[in-house]
């Protein structure tokens, strides 16, 4: 108890420090983020005061300055874990009675959602190219940006889940949900063109739609790589990934004046909300249709 009362905040980081370097072994950019955040808290405490008179209290209110001062949540979240995991081992080594920091709540952080794809980007993405996999890569894009699946949903697809003559496609969502989409004319017009291909090789109705080189399921990482190397040679923003598209796809449909829960549907979200975010970066075009198009956007004489 006495060394508990000599130890100072200051001493028990230094402690804690080089526990964390030469014992847990943690590289070194992990003790310089806990060095720069430890001492930070420090200083809002004082550095010689003893650890065990260090209370929640200052600690949430170290937190609430370092967000008044315009730090990120994922900042604060991050300065919360050092603060955390230091009181823990300072329990450990006997320099303190008990974590104080334990059960702190972490900031919440805000989802952050893709940018949308400009319309000129999708169909920069849909040219063709002198790949020999350009008609399987036309028919993917066509689904994966016309359909509005995920990737995972994309690559999953087996023949038997594509009706040509209707227009639909069967997709199996999270949680094993199983959906049914319908299938735009144009993204209908490449996957008949890459089955038609395909169909002169393996005509079994169960196999997957969208083959890699050795006739076997495509996977997303494989559509991640093609999605950049097309974005290439195309011109278009490299930046572009199948979410970004999935993403595009609902702000597009939103823009058009599409029913917010039809999309959801679309989609395949379980919630309302989860949809409702992809509004918020559509809002400025939305006001812009009302403007030009709705009776009773512009004022009456």
């Amino acid at each position: 108890m006495e060394m508990q009362a000599k130890t100072s905040l200051q001493e028990a980081i230094a402690f804690f420090l080089i526990e964390l370097a030469d014992v847990r072994l943690a590289s070194v950019h992990t003790v310089a983020a806990y060095r720069r955040d430890l001492h930070t808290f420090s200083a809002f405490c004082k550095p010689d005061t003893p650890l065990n008179n260090i209370t929640r209290l200052q600690v949430q209110d170290w937190l609430v300055a370092s967000h008044s001062s315009g730090l990120a949540a994922s900042t604060l979240a991050r300065r919360l874990s050092a603060v955390t995991s230091f009181f823990d081992a300072s329990v450990q080594a006997d320099l303190c009675n008990n974590n104080i920091a334990s059960g702190i709540r972490p900031p919440k952080q805000a989802k952050r959602l893709p940018r949308n794809l400009p319309a000129e980007q999708t169909a920069a993405l849909m040219q063709s190219t002198d790949s020999q996999n350009d008609v399987r890569d036309l028919a993917l894009l066509a689904v994966m940006y016309g359909c509005g699946l995920r990737v995972s949903e994309t690559v999953a697809l087996n023949v038997q889940d594509i009706d040509l003559q209707q227009h639909e496609l069967r997709v199996l969502g999270k949680g094993r949900k199983e959906r049914i989409v319908p299938l735009p004319v144009g993204a209908a017009e490449y996957v008949q063109s890459y089955l038609h291909e395909q169909a002169a090789i393996n005509t079994d109705a169960d196999r997957p739609v969208f083959l890699n080189k050795y006739q076997r399921r495509l996977s997303a990482r494989s559509v991640q790589r093609m999605l950049k190397t097309r974005a290439l040679l195309s011109g278009a923003d490299v930046s572009v990934t199948p979410h970004r598209l999935r993403h595009s796809f609902a702000t597009h449909l939103l823009a058009g004046g599409v029913d917010l829960r039809a999309i959801q549907d679309l989609l395949g979200h379980a919630s309302l909300s989860t949809t409702e975010r992809y509004t918020h970066l559509e809002i400025s075009k939305l006001t812009e249709i009302y403007d030009q198009t709705h009776p009773r956007a512009k004022k009456q004489h």
